[in-house]
C-alpha cells in the first residue's frame, strides 16, 4: 500500500519511518499528481493555518478535498486532526477544513506551547496504554452520531476515527510505538 504524507510542514520523516515499520510504502505529497498516485493520506502536525495556506498555494487544496470527499483514507495528526475535521471552533475566516470526519475542534486547547504535555492514554482497542505526545494540541468538542472516540484526555477526545478516516491530537509518529499508525491502517488504508 502506497500511503501519502502530505509534506507542506510538520513532521514528515517521522509518520513515513512509522509507515515503513508497518510493511506501508510511504510517499511525500506536495503536488496533485503526487496526490493521485496515493491510496491513503497522512496529514501531520504543524501549525493549521500556514497549512491551509500551503494547501491553497501548491494547488492541493481542491484535489485533496475531492480524494476525501470519495472516500480516501486519512489519518490527521495535531494540525492534521484540525484540517481533517467538519468544523474549526476558534480558526481564522481563511482556514480551510475538509470535513473529512464528523467532529468539531477547537486549536490550541490544552494552551499554548509551554503547556505541551505527555499521557499515558486508555486506548479502546488496544491492550497497554498509549504513551501521547501532545504540542500545543487540539481537541475535539463535538462528535457526530457516526464518530468513535477511541480516547480522551480530562474528558475530552483525543483520538478519533469514523470510517477509514483517524485523528489524533498527539503526536504517536514521535514515539517508538507503531499500535496508533497501525490502528490506521487496518481501519481502511
Amino acid at each position: 500500500m502506497k500511503v501519502g504524507v502530505l509534506a507542506l510542514q510538520g513532521a514528515v520523516e517521522p509518520h513515513a519511518e512509522a509507515l515503513r515499520d508497518l510493511g506501508a510504502t510511504p510517499a511525500p505529497v506536495r503536488t496533485p499528481a503526487q496526490l493521485a498516485g496515493v491510496d491513503a493520506l497522512v496529514v501531520p502536525g504543524g501549525e493549521s493555518t500556514t497549512m491551509s495556506k500551503l494547501l491553497d498555494t501548491s494547488g492541493l487544496a481542491g484535489p485533496l478535498s475531492d480524494r476525501l470527499s470519495s472516500g480516501m483514507p486519512a489519518f490527521g495528526t495535531c494540525a492534521g486532526m484540525i484540517v481533517l475535521a467538519r468544523e474549526v471552533l476558534d480558526g481564522r475566516a481563511d482556514q480551510r477544513s475538509y470535513g473529512a470526519i464528523d467532529i468539531a475542534v477547537r486549536r490550541n486547547a490544552f494552551g499554548r506551547q509551554v503547556d505541551s504535555f505527555e499521557a499515558d492514554l486508555d486506548v479502546a482497542g488496544l491492550e497497554d496504554s498509549f504513551h501521547g505526545v501532545f504540542i500545543r494540541a487540539p481537541f475535539v468538542e463535538a462528535v457526530g452520531p457516526h464518530v468513535e472516540v477511541l480516547a480522551a484526555v480530562d474528558g475530552h477526545p483525543v483520538l478519533c476515527r469514523s470510517g477509514p478516516v483517524l485523528v489524533a491530537a498527539f503526536h504517536p509518529e514521535l514515539t517508538p510505538d507503531r499500535r496508533v499508525h497501525r490502528l490506521f491502517l487496518e481501519a481502511g488504508a
